[in-house]
């Protein structure tokens, strides 16, 4: 929907649509309602980037028409609202929570250190294996997907279930320009989803991948599809370390600031209590 706005917005409107591809702030006064101003440099920060001229007007006309409406809201809502009161009480506690969470951000960035060594990494899995189990199967690998019509695909079909290194080395320079899809994974733990994705729906189940069937070859329209099986763990296996190694350290950084602003906050308690910044009254 269109807004209409007088000329001299309209104007303004044209100038943002301009101004997307400069730095330079315009403070320039576009509207007002009660005491609050919209200033042109507010509606520029709010207009994505990239858009046309006209789509840039258009995000502008839109911008201009919520912050009046909200605004014109506010105004009766400030006016005609019974419960002021509780709004002024929740308005001050999250303001003192934004203020206690940036400032918990401020000091672990300064404090805390994001490293964490293998030691760590590993007593953690060691102890923790029986949480570490996998939602999904996972195998290494390779993946391939050609169009049907693409040449030399019976030997494809020889070259993927090869394990002579000239073999590979046929592949990589067959993919360069007729594989679709080329993925060597033998080297890393990749999951079932994610293969999944590789494929039409529903043509890849779990079933397929079992630790004897080494190879699987399916043809859906006008591609073939190329798996190679050379590792397989089944769900609810011991996920392998290195494919749950980032989570991990991820885990122990988090606790590690949990445990850095819990005994933050016992110091600052300790040491407040004292010094007698905290006053405690007899009932």
């Amino acid at each position: 929907m269109r807004y209409f706005f007088p000329i001299i917005i309209v104007v303004s409107l044209l100038t943002i649509a301009c101004s997307k591809k400069s730095n330079v702030k315009d403070d320039t006064a576009l509207v007002k309602v009660g005491n609050r101003i919209l200033y042109k440099s507010v509606v520029d920060e709010n207009i994505p980037a990239g858009l046309s001229n006209s789509d840039s007007i258009i995000a502008a006309e839109n911008f201009i028409h919520s912050w009046i409406s909200d605004n014109l809201l506010y105004n009766i809502a400030s006016k005609n609202l019974n419960d002021k009161k509780n709004i002024d009480l929740l308005v001050d506690e999250y303001r003192k929570s934004l203020l206690i969470y940036q400032y918990e951000e401020q000091l672990v960035n300064e404090k805390l250190t994001a490293e964490i060594d293998d030691q760590s990494l590993n007593d953690y899995y060691n102890s923790n294996q029986d949480n570490l189990k996998l939602e999904q199967p996972l195998v290494k690998g390779l993946f391939i997907k050609v169009p049907v019509s693409a040449p030399q695909v019976n030997e494809i079909r020889v070259w993927y279930k090869s394990t002579d290194p000239a073999a590979r080395d046929q592949l990589e320079k067959y993919r360069l320009n007729n594989a679709v899809i080329f993925n060597y994974f033998a080297d890393k733990w990749v999951g079932f989803n994610d293969l999944m994705n590789n494929l039409p729906k529903d043509q890849l189940t779990k079933d397929d991948l079992t630790v004897n069937k080494k190879a699987i070859e399916k043809q859906i329209g006008d591609y073939v599809y190329f798996l190679k099986i050379t590792d397989y763990l089944q769900q609810g296996s011991t996920a392998p370390f290195e494919y749950v190694k980032t989570s991990i350290r991820n885990i122990l950084i988090n606790q590690r600031r949990i445990d850095f602003l819990k005994k933050t906050k016992e110091d600052l308690y300790q040491r407040a209590i004292n010094k007698g910044e905290v006053q405690f009254y007899n009932e």
